[in-house]
């Protein structure tokens, strides 16, 4: 069911280009954000020759990062709805900067916890939901579809940003590509977020009728909030393992290396596919039953990962899944649009990405757990098949609500 809210139809026709402005820098900000984030691969072996430091302490300064952005979300969206978008995504640009110009003059491998992943923990945290947030109130008729483009910024980030950081480790060093990287961000993310708006009417004056919506209080009491975090919390347990898991299987089929490192790339193309893709698919035949079929097309995949050997099928089934993972990415913003409007959308865009910060703690880890135990990796691949498709089967039942009323 696609929910039609009051008052967004009048913002987009007021506004028809300024509202794909927004987009672009949504996804600037996340291009930069996320790329600056996934280009921590290409300094991997430079943190282990400079500091002496074994694999597993070097990833963890990656994970702390990761940690605080997914935890971040909610404040920052809560920031966002209160003091606008562009003034948070603005302090967010300046931590991303500070985080990786501290993070090039570090002498240690702890001094890399408070520079690069607190800077780009903060930064992103402060960056990603708001800008996502920000994009909703600007459509009513291509709202997923624009969701879909401003997310494609996060694998579009992560295709670019990466091999570009490499070039410049070859040319300057690491601390120099560090360098590099926070001039980046700081003039292609501040640009972008000198000109995010979350509010399509300027901001509100004495006298103004308020934005129509749910309160986050109010959407955090309600039944309906909670509904959709099972629905999202279900399949974020699964979602990861593949991201972490799928090389390691690979190598155990008897595939080299550089073949499971493929297959996590693929996974990234598919999912910026997916994002550009299923939008439009979603405003069609309508975003909640599109999230259904998303978290389904997971659970598919999961059960053609348990039974794929060949490389062209283990490669087939990683774009696939990517695909659909980017298409719950790009469709989960609208889905919280429609039903909760847009007065707290960021704030509660936010709570409900917790549940994927869960997901990443959890997956992976029992997944690894499972297979350490058992010598295989059936168990956890039906497990998390089986609670995507739980997940599918909520969005499902979810598909006729009635937006919040308040």
């Amino acid at each position: 069911m696609t929910v039609r809210l009051p008052g967004a139809r009048d913002h987009a026709s007021r506004h028809p280009n300024h509202g794909w402005l927004i987009v672009l820098a949504a996804f600037t900000l996340m291009f930069v954000g996320f790329g600056a984030a996934y280009s921590f691969a290409a300094f991997f072996r430079a943190f282990q020759d400079e500091f002496a430091a074994s694999r597993g302490h070097v990833a963890a300064v990656f994970s702390v990062a990761a940690f605080l952005w997914f935890a971040l979300g909610a404040p920052g969206g809560m920031l966002a709805d209160r003091f606008g978008t562009r003034r948070v995504a603005l302090a967010g640009v300046a931590c991303l900067g500070a985080g990786l110009v501290a993070a090039g003059a570090a002498t240690s491998l702890e001094l890399l916890y408070v520079t690069f992943s607190i800077g780009l923990g903060v930064g992103i945290g402060l960056t990603y939901v708001p800008s996502v947030g920000a994009v909703q109130p600007w459509f009513a008729q291509n709202r997923a579809f624009a969701s879909g483009i401003a997310v494609a910024g996060i694998g579009a980030g992560n295709l670019f940003v990466p091999p570009l950081a490499a070039w410049w480790i070859g040319l300057y060093g690491w601390r120099g590509a560090f360098f590099a990287l926070a001039a980046l961000c700081l003039l292609l993310g501040g640009a972008a977020a000198a000109v995010i708006d979350n509010r399509p009417g300027g901001r509100p004056r004495p006298g103004d009728a308020p934005i129509k919506g749910a309160s986050l209080g109010a959407a955090l009491r309600s039944r309906l909030f909670w509904a959709l975090y099972a629905t999202l919390l279900l399949p974020m347990f699964g979602c990861f393992v593949p991201m972490v898991h799928l090389a390691p299987y690979a190598t155990d089929a008897g595939h080299p290396e550089t073949v499971g490192v493929l297959l996590v790339s693929l996974i990234g193309l598919g999912s910026l596919i997916g994002r550009f893709a299923i939008g439009a698919f979603a405003d069609r035949v309508g975003r909640i039953a599109a999230l259904a079929w998303m978290f389904a097309g997971l659970g598919v995949m999961l059960l053609a990962w348990r039974v794929s050997a060949s490389v062209w099928a283990l490669g087939a089934m990683a774009t696939a899944f990517g695909v659909f993972y980017g298409g719950f990415v790009a469709t989960l913003p609208a889905v919280v649009m429609d039903l909760f409007g847009g007065r707290a959308v960021a704030g509660i865009i936010g709570w409900l990405y917790t549940a994927a910060g869960i997901g990443t703690l959890a997956g992976p880890p029992l997944a690894g757990a499972a297979f350490d135990a058992f010598g295989s990796y059936d168990a956890p691949i039906l497990g998390a098949a089986l609670l995507s498709f739980a997940g599918a089967a909520g969005a499902y039942v979810l598909r006729g609500s009635r937006p919040l009323e308040t």
